[in-house]
């Protein structure tokens, strides 16, 4: 491997690999049957990646860089942090959309270089997050008419 320890890399794949057993587990678990036929596809893959890189990090067959250093997981923490509270209390509290609307936009806030005290920049970061949204509906309602969480907006 090119710097990163072996066990890091290890670790890191393996409890990803776990995650992805997890929710491969959970979608073919879960009633009604027809209502998990997107996620049983996308949380198979996702496993199958996932172990296939834990098995090769464990054969030491993969090329990895340096790994994250403490300035980039600086960086990457507030989103980080966003992204728990999506997963695991603002999509069952707010809905799916109105919760994704949220941490779109939050994370669009928190990433975005375009200067915060310009209203202009404030306004193209809703016109994006409007847009997205829109794709994300037409996605996941109307196209693969995939079950969202729904609790107190939609």
């Amino acid at each position: 491997m090119n710097g990163l320890p072996r066990t890091q890399h290890i670790f890191s794949s393996g409890l990803i690999a776990v995650v992805g057993l997890s929710i491969a587990y959970l979608s073919f678990t879960q009633e009604p049957a027809d209502a998990f036929i997107f996620p049983r596809l996308i949380s198979s893959v996702f496993a199958v990646l996932s172990v296939w890189t834990f098995l090769k990090a464990c054969a030491g067959r993969t090329k990895v860089g340096n790994g994250i250093s403490c300035d980039a997981m600086k960086k990457m923490l507030p989103g980080l942090v966003v992204t728990v509270l999506y997963v695991f209390w603002m999509s069952k509290t707010f809905g799916f959309y109105t919760a994704t609307a949220i941490a779109f936009f939050v994370l669009l806030s928190l990433y975005d270089p375009a200067p915060h005290s310009k209203l202009k920049s404030w306004w193209k970061r809703i016109l994006i997050t409007a847009g997205f949204m829109v794709v994300m509906y037409g996605l996941f309602a109307q196209l693969l008419n995939v079950f969202t969480p729904r609790e107190i907006f939609f």
